[in-house]
């Protein structure tokens, strides 16, 4: 089946409304900041925040903040007394971000890290039951082996746009993003220790648990 305008109505129609809070954050992020296309959206928001839900999840780690959707869906899902750390390199934005994380009412749930994650991955000590990846793609196959060793057995490991519009699929030359994208699906789909499926959410998410 095409996928079309109509068929992401009819999904959107049918999927939980988005909370008011993400409603006016992907509002205000379409209107003020550069490429909205980044933003989760409430499909995948509502995916994540289930997620975390159904796992009692406690323990969160984000890569790739943006404006904070996901960051506060998936907050929004986790136990009371949980703890969500989120990662973005991007400073320029970080008013923006905080004042909605603080908008959301979350925020004693959120510990927001402004930083190149590879450096500020290593320096973390929890143990995460759930760990997020959307940041840059040349560098998936890094942030997997960084947090690996930190997700419990059991946990679950998400990557988006493993799909990254088609472009895996692509013949010929391939740009350093796609490349990083072909590198680390292959790397988990050869990964023993864990057990994938690839879901065509958006722009593909890559849904991992680790082996107890």
């Amino acid at each position: 089946m095409e996928w079309n305008a109509k068929l992401e109505e009819y999904i959107e129609a049918h999927t939980e409304k988005e909370p008011e809070v993400l409603a006016e954050l992907s509002h205000a992020t379409h209107q003020k900041i550069l490429r909205p296309r980044m933003l989760s959206g409430n499909m995948q928001g509502q995916f994540l925040k289930m997620l975390c839900r159904m796992n009692k999840v406690r323990r969160v780690l984000e890569i790739g903040t943006f404006t904070g959707y996901a960051a506060i869906a998936m907050a929004m899902g986790m136990e009371k007394g949980g703890v969500l750390h989120t990662i973005d390199i991007n400073d320029e934005i970080e008013d923006f971000t905080r004042a909605y994380i603080s908008r959301s009412g979350l925020g004693d749930r959120i510990i927001f890290h402004i930083g190149d994650a590879c450096e500020i991955i290593p320096q973390l000590s929890e143990m995460f039951d759930l760990v997020f990846i959307d940041a840059d793609k040349r560098q998936y196959s890094r942030y997997y082996h960084l947090v690996f060793d930190k997700v419990r057995p059991g946990g679950i490991i998400i990557a988006d746009d493993v799909l990254w519009d088609g472009k895996v699929l692509e013949e010929g030359s391939r740009d350093a993003q796609t490349c990083g994208i072909l590198e680390f699906n292959e790397l988990v789909q050869q990964d023993c220790r864990v057990e994938n499926i690839l879901l065509p959410v958006r722009h593909g998410l890559m849904v991992i648990r680790k082996k107890s």
